[in-house]
């Protein structure tokens, strides 16, 4: 079984996280499937990328009742944490590499780490009904995904912060104005937007876009934001296995029933 479904069409790879019971909620077994269907995305050479996610959500992020599955130690509990991290981290740089423009469709709410495939991303769409919203402060984690990493970059290091201190929810409109995302649309219509995004990319030169990208994302910066993501990693791995986490990761399963 595999978390993430992925096809070619007319030169465009469209990839979706395929968790939907679960609101894509991450875990390793999906980030290793999204970095192979990454890989496999890749070497067909598309013309384009869109990532989406199946069901009603985008992603919710890191699962926490993984997290709580692996807490009878310290060392488990941390272990785990190691692989979803890293691999999440993995996943954002290779969509920062891909040698081709990156759609992301957010199609829900976005929520953690799962934050990382809209900031990695080229041009973002999202529902008039999405949201964005770091909940780390909720919890008593530590941020990932590129909260830290990426996020400043983007919208300034006072607006991220005030988000990430108070858990301030993005809407669709909101990011929209950051320029987190670049059309708001209702859930029905985002296909229809991306496809007319795809029609304006596939007749322009791909070698040019490969280009463009190369040169935005080239070796200086990419050394840079993994640096900062190895660092979310470091300080998510101190906080994750604290007493007072635990019970953050309990209160907030047992608000959510």
């Amino acid at each position: 079984m595999s978390f993430v479904g992925r096809i070619e069409q007319e030169g465009v790879v469209w990839l979706w996280l395929d968790r939907p019971q679960r609101h894509n909620a991450l875990i390793p077994e999906l980030v290793r499937d999204l970095r192979s269907s990454l890989a496999w995305s890749a070497a067909q050479q598309p013309k384009a990328l869109v990532l989406t996610g199946r069901g009603r959500s985008f992603s919710t992020g890191g699962d926490i009742a993984g997290f709580i599955e692996h807490a009878a130690s310290a060392e488990a509990l941390s272990s785990y944490a190691n692989q979803l991290v890293g691999g999440l981290h993995d996943a954002i740089m290779d969509l920062l590499k891909f040698p081709a423009p990156v759609i992301t469709s957010v199609n829900g709410p976005v929520t953690g780490g799962a934050a990382g495939f809209v900031l990695a991303a080229d041009m973002v769409a999202m529902s008039d009904s999405a949201f964005i919203q770091p909940y780390y402060s909720e919890v008593g984690f530590a941020p990932d995904g590129g909260w830290t990493a990426l996020l400043p970059e983007r919208i300034g290091t006072a607006k991220a912060l005030e988000i990430q201190y108070l858990n301030r929810q993005i809407s669709a409109q909101h990011a929209e104005r950051l320029g987190l995302a670049n059309i708001v649309r209702p859930t029905f219509a985002l296909e229809d937007s991306i496809r007319d995004w795809l029609d304006d990319l596939t007749r322009r030169s791909g070698r040019t876009h490969t280009a463009t990208r190369s040169n935005i994302w080239d070796a200086d910066r990419l050394t840079a934001v993994k640096r900062r993501l190895d660092q979310e990693q470091s300080r998510f791995l101190d906080l994750i296995t604290m007493p007072e986490t635990l019970q953050g990761m309990q209160s907030f399963i047992q608000r959510r029933a």
